[in-house]
Parts: C-alpha cells; sequence; structure tokens
C-alpha cells in the first residue's frame, strides 16, 4: 500500500523524521518496503503569472510570455507549450534554477539566453519537466490560491515523502491511511485525530428498495439516493494530488470520492447510477449462466459461489469487488445511489481470482472490513459528494442481518513472557493492549481482551502476545545466544552422502538437472504406470496438477527442451523426491500420513558414446553402457540385472536392478512409442534407482591373498536362441557350489547361413555361447577330480534348466 507521509500525518503527527517513522513502523510489523520522496531535488523554482502570451515573431509555435514571478518587473519567457496563456499560474524556472537531472545524470541548469532572437530569462515548466508527473499536456497549470513568487516545493508540498507498505494478511486494518495512523498513535503514544462524520441534511425522501437474500454472503448493508449531482464538476485539486500520491489516477469526481474514501478509511464502496437500475436492488448469490460486463471490459460468467448484487432484470455488481458497466456512473448521471456494505470475507475471499483479475475492494473484504462504520462512511461519502457535485441526499437506509461475534480472547502474563523470550510485567502488557484501542480486563495474572469490530485477527492468546511485543518494540528483546546441546550428526562409516553420488555421476559425463516435483498427469500415467497420481488443490499451470511419482518424465522433457536446441549429445541426472500414495505411512516429524515421499536417482543418456573424436568409430550410446555407468555407481556392490517390464521402457531392453532380495530401480531404452510421441531421432537410455539403496557402501575387510592359483575352464554350450543370459548363469551359479568364485559369457556365436543351411552344426534357432570358469579353494590346490565334479555339475545343471548341450 503506497500513501504520502503528508496524510498521516494529517491524522497523527509524531515528533519523528520519516526516516525513524519508516523504521517504527517496520519494527512493528508494518514493512516500510520503500521510502523515497514524492518529488526530485531541484532548486529555483517559483510560482509565476502570466501576465501576456504573444506569437514569437520568428517561430509559429513559440509565444513570448511576460511572467510576473513577485520580483517587481516581470520577466520575458519565451515558452512553447500549447497552453500558455495569460492568467494561468504556472511553475517558472528562474535564470540559476537547477532542474531534475535527465538522462545523463546531471541537473539541468537554466540559463539567461535568446531563442530565434527573442531573450528568454527563464522556463515555464511541464509537470513531466519538474518530474512529478509521467504525463505532460503542457505547462503545469495552478490553482487560483496560488501564490505569485512562492517557491513552488512549499505551493504544492513537494517535500512529502511517500511510504510503500508490505502489509501481511493479518494487518487488514492497516489498509488505510486512518488504519495506519491509527498504529502509528499507539507505537508513538501520538495522540490520534479520529475524523469527524456529520450528518447530512435529508432534502428528499427518496429511497431505493434493497433486499438482502445471503445472509451469509452480507451481513450489513448500507445506502443512500443522492438526486441532482453535477458529475461534470472538476474534483479539487488535493484530493486529486492525494490520490495521484496512493498511485490512483483521477478518474471522475464519484470515482474519486469513492477510491478516497477507500485509501482514507478503508472503506471500499460502490456508486450505481440510480436511474440505470430497473426496480430495486437484491444482494444475493449467483445463478449458473447469468452474465456481468464489469467496469474493466470484461464479461464474466458467474455461478451459485459468487456473490452479486442484481436489479430486477440483470446482475449489475460483482459483490464486494468489482461494479458492473451498466449502471456505471458517467456524464450523464444525475441521480446516484451509494452502496457501502459488510461483506463476509469467506464470502468474497478467492472469487476474483476465479476471473482472473484482482481489486483494491476485494482485497480488503477478503481480509476483513470493520462492519461497525458503514453508515458513517456513507454520510462521508455523501458530504463529500454534496460539496464536490451539489445534489441532495435521501434518507439513509440501513440493513444489519448479522454481524461477526468478537470472541473475547484471554491473555496469561507468564505464558507471554516465556513466548516474547524476557519478562514482561502485567501493567507492560495491559498498558500495550490499551494503547491500541482495545477493551482490556484485567484478573490475576491474566488479561482478556474484547477485539473491536476493526480487528479480525485477534483470535487466540498467540495474537495478542504478537500485539505485547510489537507495541513494546522488537528492538527491546534481549540478545542472549540460545543455550542448547549440539550433537554431531555422524554419518555412519557404511553410508555415502549424496553429493558423493552426484560428484561420481558427473565424473561419468552426466550434467545434474533439477526439475519441479509437480509434473504433467499425462507423465505419470504413461511413463510411471500411476493411474492415481497425487493431485495439486492449487497448481500454478494447469498442466502441472500432479505431484510426480518418476523421475524420467522430468529428464525426458528437459531432453526435449536441449535438442530443440540442436544439442547432439546429452547426460543428465537428478536426485529428488518423489511423492506416491500409501495407506501404510504414518504421521511422523519426516513424513505424512499416506503419502510416501522416498529419494530417487535417475538418469538419461542420449547421443554419441563419446564426444566428437577421432580415435575411434562414432557409436550410440546401448543398454549396455548405462548399464556400466549404474554398475560403477553401485561399485563395490555388485548389483544383478533381470530382465524385466517397465511403463517407460522397451519391453526387450529393460532390466530390474537388485541388491540382494531387494530390487532397487531399473535400467532400460525408452519405450518404442512414447519415442515416437516425443518425436526423437533414437531412444534415449535411462535409469532410476532408489537413493537410500545407492548411498549404501560395504566397509573393506582385510582378507589374506589365497596361497593356491585359481584353475579357469572354458565351456561352449550351445541353447535355444530364446535362453537368456541370466538364466545360463543361475544355472551355473546354483551348481558350483562353494568352489566356483565366478562365471564370466566372454563370447557369443551365431553362424551365418549358408545355401546349404545353418553353419557350425546349429540349428536356426540356436547359439552358442562361451563360459569361463574359474574355480578355488583357500586350504589346497584343487585336484583333477573336484575340477571336473564342477564341471560336470555345470553341464548338467545346464542341460536340465535351459536345455544345454556341450558343443
Amino acid at each position: 500500500m503506497q500513501f504520502p507521509e503528508s496524510w498521516l500525518r494529517a491524522f497523527c503527527n509524531p515528533p519523528l523524521t520519516s526516516q525513524q517513522l519508516a523504521d517504527t513502523l517496520t519494527m512493528a510489523g508494518l514493512e516500510v518496503e520503500e521510502l523515497r520522496p514524492f518529488a526530485p531535488a531541484f532548486t529555483g523554482v517559483v510560482v509565476g503569472q502570466v501576465l501576456s502570451a504573444e506569437q514569437h515573431p520568428n517561430a509559429d509555435r513559440l509565444r513570448v510570455c511576460q511572467v510576473d514571478v513577485g520580483h517587481g518587473a516581470p520577466l520575458n519567457i519565451v515558452c512553447g507549450a500549447p497552453n500558455a496563456r495569460a492568467g494561468i499560474k504556472v511553475p517558472c524556472a528562474t535564470v540559476g534554477a537547477l532542474l531534475p537531472p535527465g538522462e545523463d545524470g546531471k541537473p539541468f541548469a537554466i540559463k539567461l539566453g535568446k531563442l530565434r532572437g527573442v531573450e528568454s530569462q527563464g522556463m515555464l515548466c511541464s509537470a513531466k519537466e519538474l518530474q512529478i508527473s509521467e504525463e505532460s499536456n503542457g505547462l503545469l497549470e495552478l490553482g487560483e490560491d496560488a501564490v505569485v513568487g512562492r517557491n513552488i516545493r512549499e505551493q504544492l508540498g513537494l517535500d512529502d515523502m511517500l511510504f510503500t507498505l508490505k502489509l501481511t494478511p493479518n494487518l487488514a486494518h492497516c489498509l488505510s491511511v486512518y488504519g495506519i495512523a491509527r498504529e502509528v498513535s499507539a507505537l508513538t503514544d501520538t495522540p490520534l485525530v479520529p475524523p469527524e462524520f456529520p450528518k447530512v441534511a435529508v432534502q428528499v425522501p427518496d429511497r431505493l428498495p434493497v433486499s438482502v437474500h445471503a445472509s451469509d454472503l452480507c451481513g450489513r448493508f448500507s445506502g443512500r439516493v443522492v438526486r441532482g449531482v453535477n458529475t461534470k464538476a472538476q474534483t479539487p485539486a488535493w484530493m486529486v494530488e492525494r490520490l495521484a500520491r496512493c498511485g490512483q489516477r483521477s478518474i471522475s469526481p464519484l470515482v474519486d470520492i469513492s477510491n478516497y474514501v477507500m485509501f482514507e478509511l478503508g472503506r471500499p464502496s460502490h456508486i450505481f447510477d440510480l436511474d440505470k437500475i430497473h426496480g430495486g436492488l437484491q444482494v444475493r448469490w449467483g445463478r449458473e449462466g447469468e452474465q456481468l460486463k464489469l467496469l474493466n471490459g470484461n464479461t464474466i460468467t458467474v455461478d451459485a459461489e459468487v456473490g452479486v448484487i442484481a436489479d430486477d432484470q440483470q446482475v449489475e455488481s460483482l459483490a464486494g469487488i468489482m461494479g458492473g458497466d451498466a449502471t456505471a456512473v458517467s456524464d450523464d448521471t444525475q441521480n446516484i445511489f451509494i452502496e457501502a456494505a459488510f461483506w463476509w470475507p469467506k464470502a468474497i475471499a478467492g472469487r476474483s481470482r476465479r476471473y482472473n483479475f484482482s481489486t483494491d475492494a476485494g482485497h480488503r473484504f477478503e481480509r476483513g472490513v470493520d462492519p461497525s462504520t458503514t453508515v458513517e462512511h456513507v454520510e462521508r461519502i455523501t458530504q463529500l459528494v454534496l460539496e464536490i457535485c451539489g445534489g441532495q441526499a435521501g434518507p439513509l437506509d440501513d440493513q444489519v442481518l448479522g454481524l461477526p461475534e468478537g470472541k473475547p480472547v484471554m491473555l496469561r502474563v507468564a505464558r507471554a513472557a516465556k513466548v516474547i523470550g524476557m519478562p514482561v510485567t502485567q501493567a507492560q502488557c495491559a498498558g500495550a493492549l490499551r494503547r491500541l484501542g482495545l477493551a482490556v480486563t484485567e484478573g490475576d495474572g491474566t488479561i482478556t481482551v474484547a477485539p473491536p469490530t476493526f480487528r479480525f485477527d485477534l483470535q487466540i492468546e498467540e495474537d495478542l502476545i504478537e500485539e505485547v511485543a510489537r507495541v513494546i518494540g522488537y528492538e527491546q528483546l534481549p540478545t542472549n545466544p540460545p543455550l542448547a546441546p549440539i550433537t554431531a550428526k555422524l554419518r555412519t562409516e557404511s553410508r555415502r552422502g549424496p553429493f558423493a553420488v552426484r560428484r561420481l555421476l558427473a565424473q561419468l559425463g552426466y550434467q545434474e538437472t533439477i526439475n519441479f516435483s509437480f509434473v504433467e498427469e499425462r507423465w505419470e500415467h504413461e511413463l510411471a504406470g500411476n493411474a492415481d497420481p497425487i493431485k495439486l488443490l492449487n497448481p500454478i499451470a494447469s498442466q502441472m496438477n500432479v505431484m510426480r511419482s518418476s523421475l524420467l518424465g522430468s529428464l525426458i522433457a528437459v531432453l526435449k527442451f536441449n535438442l530443440d536446441r540442436k544439442a547432439q549429445r546429452v547426460r543428465l541426472f537428478e536426485l529428488g523426491r518423489v511423492f506416491r500414495k500409501d495407506p501404510s505411512v504414518q504421521d511422523s516429524d519426516t513424513s505424512v500420513a499416506g503419502f510416501d515421499q522416498p529419494m530417487r536417482v535417475a538418469g538419461l543418456a542420449y547421443g554419441g558414446v563419446d564426444s566428437l573424436q577421432w580415435g575411434s568409430a562414432e557409436r550410440s550410446v546401448d543398454f549396455f553402457d548405462i548399464k556400466g555407468d549404474v554398475q560403477t555407481l553401485l561399485a563395490p556392490l555388485q548389483a544383478t540385472f533381470k530382465p524385466t517390464e517397465h511403463p517407460a521402457m522397451h519391453p526387450g531392453r529393460c532390466a530390474s536392478v537388485w541388491l540382494g532380495e531387494r530390487c532397487i530401480g531399473y535400467v532400460g531404452e525408452l519405450h518404442p512409442k512414447w519415442r515416437q510421441g516425443y518425436d526423437l531421432a533414437q531412444a534415449p537410455v535411462m535409469f532410476e534407482l532408489a537413493l537410500d539403496a545407492v548411498l549404501q557402501r560395504e566397509i573393506p575387510l582385510f582378507q589374506s591373498v589365497s596361497r593356491h592359483q585359481p584353475v579357469e575352464r572354458d565351456l561352449a554350450i550351445v541353447v535355444k536362441e530364446a535362453v537368456t543370459h541370466a538364466a545360463v548363469m543361475d544355472a551355473i551359479r546354483d551348481s558350483g557350489g562353494e568352489l566356483l568364485r565366478d562365471a564370466v559369457l566372454f563370447d557369443v556365436y551365431r553362424p551365418k547361413k549358408t545355401p546349404e543351411g545353418q553353419g557350425g552344426g546349429l540349428a536356426s534357432d540356436e547359439k552358442s555361447l562361451a563360459v569361463r570358469l574359474t574355480l578355488s579353494r583357500e586350504d589346497a590346490t584343487l585336484t583333477e577330480q573336484e575340477i571336473e565334479a564342477v564341471v560336470k555339475g555345470a553341464l548338467v545343471s545346464l542341460e536340465q534348466r535351459v536345455g544345454a548341450r556341450l558343443r
């Protein structure tokens, strides 16, 4: 909220400088986001009156003006402004004046000079040249009350400071200049000048029938008819100036009056053109299909969750948010209806955001506006209307349907001292609350407060404790450091940190990417096989509406982003959290009931195995390259890879990763249909693993080197083409016993077809596998009988389990 210091000091004028006042507000929780002068520094500019304006003899667009600046003889000034004419009072920069700096950053000095042969003894100024307005329609014309020769800074109050506050939602009572003055009065113990609301004389008997059909929407409705107003009247300069310093442009007298009272007292109101209302007004909830054209030009469709003000024919206003175009005041308006109401905050909250806009009125009403002052504020608006636009006021109607009931809140002095962190007495607490204008009742060590109607935020004991701390001053809090035992959190030797995983993946050529945890719902269905993802109640974008249960979708999106920018070789990884529904999860300090949130590490590779180079033939990355990266990532742990299926991966080029009896993730090539859907030239290869498993590491144990050399035996077996490597290895390992140390496949033979048929003595559906067995024992050298027994056992097992035969 922006406002001028001069307006604030009209209500409360503490003996503080502007900076001290800003510091006081900030320390009380009303953060001053910006404090800046209204006008930049300049000197030598006074009020001048143009006595005459004659055409320049040598220029069509210039006039030679005689200007009285209160120094005796008038000054001869050449001016090119279109509104330079005799009789007006304007800012005049005399010789020697320094105007605000321009783009070069240097002040503009006014010197005695000649323009087209005519001497000019100064310069007549526009508001833009003085940098007090962005708009410039010629010279800045001053009011008739401007004193000739007076310094323009004094005449216009240009030494004013503009405050911009960043208010939290609980400070709704500070969304007005008077509300902030009330806080300043309490904080500085300075007298507050309360506004007066004299009753306007009733001159016409006219009333507008208003019926409130929704008491849960509107708790109080006040209004008055005013006839014979002149909407072509000029808004007073003082009002235009105050609105401008609040960041509000002057529009028309009636709109300006409504805005002025909103900034002054925090009361949004609306003024209807009475002659455009059909019958009476109805305050109710909207109906399906009803449409309303708003003052901002947008046409919206309301429903039963949006409050409206309607007449007998159509909806005329969006309750508490914005008026409608059909009943808006214009230059032809003669009769008006002034409305001020109390709208329940819950009935206004979020409604304007449904239509992608926000208003000052909605911002205030959804936080809470004092329901007890609707009548006084209508009187204030009526007073200004009659002063500026004239007219005759009718009787004031006031309907009270239901107002919020402020429940007493009790403060325990001992509890306040404990929460604030310093000793406070009951007198201090009671005094601080009374300075805020709160009704206080003291007990034995307790203080009970009846919240006033303008304080919607005082509901629990902690709210009162906060008020006490604000008024006493946060700067009074002691600076005693907290005393707490510090226990080092050491990671066990059997685990490594996430940073070590990041560093290892970076060494393998991967680059880390960090993505949102909320993703497209389509990704969950296609890439994670998650039919019931966790949906967001308020997504930041319509397509990012669910929480991810897999990191793969994010990596593919980043890959696509890079490929669209002509990247040829991409290596990506991410460490992140995923989110899944799991009824078995219980509430704790680190978990939420019903939701599992494990950490995962995932990687993706696309393009060539190596960067462009001459040492080896170019080859695209494949499943076995990424399998090797996974093995390196898990080392020294030995993972087992088993053929499996995954929603995001190729059915025949995908494997699950196992550590012991636990499946910790998957590695594989992107499924062909998703590759086609993402329009990828080749399939990326991906992996996704449980991070807690990756962080495990074996503690090195001493083991003596065996004194007996191992024995190696090679087997060449023939199996069906459909037999997998995993099946062969399982058959061998299960038969080897303690003497079999290792088994490695080192060759696959598929002879080429010849005109006579399949070569090598193999059938068309067979292949030859060469496996090397490594055997050893620690206590003795292996005998030939032991070696033959192991080899024979392996062959028998292979024959029985995979149908293999010795080649």
